[in-house]
C-alpha cells in the first residue's frame, strides 16, 4: 500500500502579515502558530513522516521545544527563495524513503486549523485517483475585478470557482516531475496542471483558513478553542 508523507514549507517571512518575526512563529494559544499545523499532521495515523523545510538561516526554530510532536517530525534547512523551491528541496529530502507511488501532502505552515476529519476526507476521495488533488472551498462571495484606481472594473462570475487550500496531495514521482518542469506557480496543483493533468477538488470548509493578516490569527484561535 502506498504510504503518506507530508512536507511543510516554512522558509517564508510572511511579509504581508507585517510582524517582526515570520508569522509561523507568532503565538497562537500559547504556542507558535506552526506548532498547531505540525501537530495536526503528526497526529494523523496515516502519515508516516513530516518534513518541515526551514530557511538555512532560521534563528527562531531552535528557541522552541518541539519534542512533544514526537519522532515523525524531521527538520531540513534547505528552504529556497520560493515555495516551489522549498517543496522541491523537501522532496529531495524525502527521496531516501519515498517510493514513486507514495503520496506526498504539501501543507501551508500558516494553516493551523487542519483537522483529522479534513485529512480523512482527502485520503478517502483520492485513494484511487490517478492524479491526486487538493482541499478546496467553492467561492461564495461576489468577486470584483479592480482597475488601477481600485475601483470596480468588472464583476466576475463565480460559477465553478473554488478557493484552493492545503494539503495538496500527489504521488511522489508526479510531484517531482511537475515541479522540475514548472516552478512559476503558487501551489503544487498549478505545477501538476502545467503537465496537462487535472487535480481533483476535495470539498473542505472555511475553518481550514490560512493566516495571512492579523485578523486571521484571531479567527484561528477561535476555531481551535471551539474544537477543544
Amino acid at each position: 500500500m502506498p504510504r503518506h508523507y507530508a512536507i511543510v514549507p516554512a522558509a517564508g517571512s510572511g511579509s504581508r502579515f507585517g510582524a517582526e518575526k515570520p508569522k509561523q512563529y507568532l503565538s497562537l494559544l500559547g504556542r507558535p502558530l506552526i506548532f498547531h499545523t505540525l501537530a495536526a499532521l503528526v497526529a494523523c495515523p496515516d502519515i508516516d513522516r513530516v518534513w518541515v523545510v526551514l530557511a538555512p538561516d532560521d534563528a527562531e526554530w531552535g528557541t522552541y521545544d518541539w519534542s512533544e510532536l514526537g519522532p515523525k517530525l524531521e527538520t531540513v534547512r534547505c528552504g529556497g527563495p520560493t515555495r516551489a523551491d522549498s517543496v522541491s528541496n523537501g522532496l529531495q529530502a524525502a527521496a531516501m524513503v519515498a517510493a514513486d507511488d507514495d503520496w506526498i501532502l504539501v501543507h501551508d505552515a500558516a494553516r493551523p486549523c487542519l483537522s483529522g476529519d479534513m485529512l480523512a476526507a482527502l485520503f478517502a476521495d483520492l485513494a484511487d485517483d490517478p492524479v491526486g488533488g487538493i482541499l478546496a472551498v467553492p467561492v461564495a462571495d461576489t468577486l470584483k475585478r479592480a482597475d488601477a484606481e481600485q475601483r470596480v472594473a468588472a464583476t466576475e462570475p463565480r460559477d465553478g470557482l473554488w478557493q484552493a487550500q492545503t494539503p495538496q496531495m500527489f504521488r511522489y514521482r508526479l510531484l517531482c516531475e511537475a515541479l522540475e518542469k514548472c516552478r512559476a506557480v503558487t501551489d503544487e496543483a498549478g505545477a501538476v496542471e502545467a503537465l496537462g493533468r487535472q487535480p481533483r477538488l476535495v470539498r473542505c470548509d472555511a475553518t481550514n483558513l490560512k493566516v495571512t493578516y492579523p485578523a486571521d490569527l484571531v479567527l484561528a484561535a477561535m476555531i481551535l478553542r471551539g474544537r477543544k
